[in-house]
């Protein structure tokens, strides 16, 4: 696919390598915090979401995806806090309904699930993005910069220990409340380009390398938005040159790295 017209490669590129950029670095808070359900009941939210808005022909399914995405983000925190369940469990709830949910409104959708559009949301695509939705990537790329930035001390505390945090006064529910909003956006925005089936592993795999490298969370912090740069960007090459789904391909590269950063790992290597 590398003969497609430059106007069309260059959004694409662009636009993973902001989306590796994003769910990775978020991607580092949800390894950390023990929250990997979390890429899975995020992402099937966003799919149910845009799987309803192809249902009811909308102009634009990804807001949908939004809302759905940030509905479980709203509702995980309470429940797991009024539960006093961890919200691993509550993530295990959520995602077989969302994921119910979305093959119900792809089931259902004008084109019974075969177009496209519906494909596209399972996968990704290559063709999906445009020059606009590169630039509110960009601009949430930063957003999530400044607040990743601002709140680095409040994070940095949470994920330490959360108890020993609230003991400090520091606001620690809203911070995780904040967290999981973030992450919705992240995921909602991101499915156009990976898709609903495999966005998680863009957010946990490089996440998870990065971790392999570094003790220090804060040069995990910036590891691993490189690795996830470096998974995207491979993962869409590999799409244009063998015509997989991008969403597959990037995660096939994503997988390759979290491989090789275990091999290598110095950690394998420090004495017992």
């Amino acid at each position: 696919m590398f003969h497609l017209p430059w106007h069309i490669v260059l959004p694409t590129l662009l636009g993973t390598v902001l989306v590796g950029a994003l769910c990775s670095a978020l991607g580092t808070l949800v390894v950390r915090m023990n929250l990997s359900s979390l890429g899975f009941a995020m992402a099937h939210a966003a799919f149910a979401g845009a799987a309803l808005g192809l249902t009811l022909s909308a102009a634009e399914p990804l807001w949908f995806a939004l809302i759905f995405s940030g509905a479980v983000a709203a509702i995980l925190g309470p429940l797991a806090d009024a539960s006093r369940m961890n919200a691993d469990t509550i993530l295990g709830v959520v995602f077989p309904v969302t994921m119910a949910l979305g093959l119900v409104f792809l089931y259902t959708a004008p084109s019974s699930g075969i177009g496209s559009g519906a494909l596209s949301l399972l996968w990704g695509s290559v063709l999906g993005v445009t020059m606009s939705q590169v630039a509110w990537l960009g601009i949430l790329s930063a957003a999530v910069a400044v607040l990743l930035l601002a709140f680095g001390k409040e994070l940095l505390a949470l994920l330490l220990d959360r108890k020993l945090a609230e003991a400090a006064g520091m606001p620690t529910r809203a911070t995780f409340y904040g967290i999981l909003f973030l992450i919705a956006i992240v995921v909602a925005v991101s499915l156009r380009i990976t898709g609903g089936l495999l966005i998680y592993a863009l957010m946990v795999l490089p996440a998870s390398a990065a971790f392999q490298w570094a003790y220090d969370i804060k040069k995990v912090f910036v590891l691993a938005p490189v690795l996830g740069v470096g998974s995207a960007f491979g993962g869409a090459l590999l799409s244009l040159g063998a015509d997989l789904p991008i969403g597959s391909a990037i995660a096939l590269s994503a997988t390759a790295v979290y491989l090789l950063s275990i091999a290598a790992s110095p950690k394998r290597r420090r004495p017992r």
